[in-house]
């Protein structure tokens, strides 16, 4: 049975909604940032949105099968997702400011 369920994870069938679901979700928040650039004014939205849209072409080629990243590929998008975010958006509020 954990043959089983190690080879139906492994399915490139498998990897397509969490693929969808990581992709619709990036272009949601990208999308929103651009948005708020002219609604709310924060500095960090000129910064994380284009950032999150381009995050969509790891998300897609390790869904995919083209950047084969391992077992740990998602953990590993999904902390350099968080991790960049962070990092775009503090820095950028801080040597920036908050709003423009």
């Amino acid at each position: 049975m954990a043959a089983y369920r190690r080879q139906a994870l492994g399915d490139p069938a498998a990897r397509r909604p969490k693929t969808a679901i990581w992709v619709l979700a990036l272009a949601w928040m990208g999308g929103a940032c651009l948005l708020n650039i002219r609604r709310c004014g924060r500095v960090h939205c000129r910064y994380t949105g284009p950032f999150l849209l381009a995050m969509t072409l790891p998300v897609l080629g390790h869904g995919t099968g083209l950047v084969p990243l391992g077992e740990a590929g998602w953990l590993l998008l999904g902390l350099s997702i968080g991790a960049g975010t962070a990092v775009i958006w503090g820095l950028s509020e801080r040597l920036l400011g908050r709003y423009r």
